[in-house]
């Protein structure tokens, strides 16, 4: 072909020809009342199954065991196996009804639609609005009140499984975040070597972190094993933890401060009243403990006051004393909750 030479148009495809629609052809709930109202009973019967089963999830939450010496049925685990039921089955309940209320109840009219742009035109909202209204009349949920009660009890009674579930996340944790295990006469000792500690031992200037003597393994419980193992102790740690400062009594400026401790020997919580990060970065001419995490700044001669960062409360101090032998022990617990101040979001 030559460079003169100009490509011939295609021909013009003709348009494909509208196919129509088939005739009509009317379900047996249109014609027969006989049907319609048996169709509407079998809907209804499917939502108060879903309810049914629902119930049923929580009837087996709590009669079956699960841990050491758990119920079974058939050699399987009886609450996975009848939980997964019970739900499941309410759910696939549920769609049935669901479908079948469409299927058989619901207008059966064939329609329509054209497309055209993305955005709608206000003839076209007051249309859809007017077409969804359309679509309220046409499914019954008015007039169908068997149906519709029906429904909303299957609905309702799902928030049984999921109230009931909501216990596996763990037990309440009552008045537990508001309290340590600090008590009167509780020795303060060293975090590693679980060695006691005398005011002779801290030098102005100097950190030592420490925590409650009861963490030792040397502390056992009824059982003859040590107390706090495993995740027991490290909740309890994340809570009791402290550190141990010594400064010049004069350089002490909360009076209430001073007197919970013991020549210039302050005790303080170690965990941030920002996030929970433990602090031990601490800035003896100044004072100051720093949190690695977001900066928070404490002035521990001022009480643990907050002097900078995200931190919105003043640090908790341990009031600390003397025993008969001259070691460092806990006047009481913490006279407020340590940790992330999630009691001041009321």
């Amino acid at each position: 072909m030559s460079d003169n030479h100009e490509l011939e148009p295609l021909p013009q495809a003709e348009p494909i020809a509208n196919p129509g629609l088939p005739p009509h052809q009317p379900r047996p709930t249109d014609v027969d009342p006989a049907a319609e109202r048996r169709a509407e009973r079998q809907v209804s019967a499917f939502f108060l199954l879903a309810a049914l089963l629902s119930l049923g999830f929580g009837f087996a939450y709590f009669t079956t065991d699960v841990g050491d010496h758990p119920t079974t049925f058939l050699g399987l685990g009886a609450s996975t196996l009848f939980l997964g039921l019970t739900l499941g089955l309410a759910l696939l309940c549920l769609g049935i009804g669901a479908i079948q209320w469409a299927r058989k109840l619901m207008a059966d009219e064939e329609i329509v639609e054209y497309r055209h742009s993305a955005s709608s035109s206000e003839e076209d909202r007051e249309e859809a609005i007017a077409a969804f209204q359309t679509g309220v009349e046409e499914s019954g949920i008015g007039r169908r009140s068997l149906v519709r009660n029906s429904l909303l009890v299957g609905l309702g009674a799902l928030g049984i499984p999921a109230i009931v579930s909501l216990r596996d996340l763990g037990p309440l944790p009552g008045n537990k975040l508001y309290h340590t295990v600090w008590k009167p006469d509780m020795l303060v000792v060293q975090d590693v070597g679980f060695n006691k500690i005398k005011p002779a031992d801290i030098v102005v200037g100097q950190l030592v972190n420490a925590e409650p003597e009861v963490f030792s393994p040397e502390n056992k419980g009824p059982d003859g094993e040590p107390e706090y193992t495993g995740t027991k102790l490290l909740d309890a740690t994340a809570k009791a933890a402290v550190i141990l400062v010594r400064m010049d009594p004069n350089d002490i400026k909360d009076k209430k401060s001073a007197n919970w401790g013991i020549d210039g020997i302050l005790c303080f919580s170690k965990i941030c009243t920002h996030v929970g990060c433990p602090i031990s970065l601490w800035e003896h001419e100044t004072h100051h403990l720093l949190c690695p995490c977001h900066q928070s700044t404490f002035d521990l001669a001022d009480g643990g006051k907050v002097v900078f960062g995200p931190a919105a409360r003043a640090l908790p101090q341990l009031p600390i004393k003397l025993n008969d032998d001259g070691y460092i022990v806990a006047q009481s617990d913490f006279h407020e909750p340590v940790g992330p101040s999630f009691w001041e979001r009321g």
